[in-house]
């Protein structure tokens, strides 16, 4: 299947909230920032990255939770889940929770954020690693070098 032809389905614990995503996605990461892990109850989150309209909410209404900031970070009502992130001065992209979609196949974190905040023990397969968040610049190069290894076969190996 072709990427702009790729649909992916995804939905909350509870099944209230359902959502789609057509398209190819542009990066995945995991983020080990202790807001993350505390969100999570987990090690890191995971997600993916998306153009904000390749995301179509299908069923129900997710709410915001989190801190309720300028970076919206949105919920299912009912069970809480954590299903996407709409980050702070970036509309056009939505950042999904890559462990909400019904098919997580070739999403391994390519990217992973705020290791200065890791625990100890977690280990992703990412093959780039960042303090914090990567410089903006670096962005570009990132995206291309992840969609260049995507069409080579999906997962990412060390």
């Amino acid at each position: 299947m072709a990427d702009h032809d790729e649909v992916r389905n995804g939905q909350c614990r509870c099944g209230q909230v359902r959502f789609r995503i057509r398209g190819a996605p542009i990066v995945t990461m995991a983020c080990h920032c202790t807001g993350c892990q505390r969100m999570t109850a987990s090690a890191f989150s995971l997600s993916v990255l998306y153009p904000s309209d390749q995301v179509e909410v299908v069923q129900g209404e997710p709410v915001i939770g989190g801190l309720h900031g300028a970076t919206r970070h949105f919920f299912c009502q009912h069970c809480m889940s954590w299903l996407f992130t709409r980050p702070d001065g970036m509309d056009e992209f939505v950042n999904v929770r890559t462990t909400m979609l019904d098919d997580t196949s070739g999403l391994a974190p390519f990217i992973e954020t705020w290791t200065r905040e890791k625990l100890p023990w977690a280990v992703t397969p990412a093959i780039h690693s960042f303090e914090a968040l990567p410089p903006m610049e670096q962005y570009p190069a990132l995206v291309a070098e992840f969609t260049e290894r995507r069409g080579l076969g999906g997962e990412f190996a060390q």
